[in-house]
């Protein structure tokens, strides 16, 4: 069965505690959550201070998906907020095995995202320090758009990657993720879907929750 892990990112934020109630009690697995710094991509989402009351509240594990620049800043605060696992991007920049190692160290998932442009093959050499593999499937920033064709063949490309390596790296999708889609995501090897425009403008995210995770059967 595949991992749910629906984007706060497209909740109502004005009645946030109603939509990770909702989450808490629906069949997903995870909370997404997209720190954004309007520097590495051109919006501002949410910091710390967002992080720590969205984590008193919720039940599930905390994956929260940094598109900053020098995410190694802020390693140690992310992890005092309550992310469960903290995702850089390949992109940043420096030192990324040890920035992984660090994620790591302070007892989080540690994961690393590429962007549509990024080849598969440029995390070969890390692949082993990587719980999770976040295939961007749309250009970072804003939620709400259609997933790129190309996504299909960097999905497998990733899943023979790893399953040539022997790693046990999840292979994570996010961006224009759809009841119309999510199968043949899957299908392709993914293992997480990350779904925010679909479930929360969706007229029972609880049932498209459900749908979503039926997907993989």
């Amino acid at each position: 069965m595949p991992i749910i892990a629906p984007s706060l990112l497209s909740a109502d934020f004005l009645n946030l505690g109603k939509d990770i109630d909702m989450i808490n009690n629906s069949e997903a697995d995870w909370f997404h959550l997209d720190v954004m710094d309007g520097c590495f991509v051109p919006n501002i989402s949410y910091g710390m201070p967002i992080v720590a009351q969205i984590k008193k509240r919720a039940k599930k594990f905390c994956d929260v998906h940094m598109m900053v620049v020098e995410p190694q800043r802020y390693l140690e605060d992310l992890k005092n907020a309550g992310a469960d696992s903290l995702t850089v991007h390949y992109e940043t920049g420096y030192h990324l095995q040890r920035t992984l190692s660090a994620i790591r160290a302070l007892g989080m998932k540690a994961g690393l995202a590429i962007n549509p442009h990024t080849p598969v093959e440029m995390v070969q050499d890390i692949i082993h320090d990587i719980d999770l593999l976040l295939v961007m499937s749309i250009n970072p920033g804003f939620g709400g758009q259609q997933l790129l064709p190309m996504t299909y063949n960097k999905i497998r490309q990733a899943r023979e990657m790893i399953n040539k390596a022997g790693a046990n790296t999840l292979i994570e999708i996010d961006g224009g993720v759809t009841l119309d889609n999510a199968a043949a995501i899957l299908a392709a090897g993914a293992d997480v879907l990350v779904a925010g425009n679909t479930v929360f403008s969706s007229s029972d995210p609880a049932d498209t929750i459900k749908r979503l995770k039926q997907a993989g059967k």
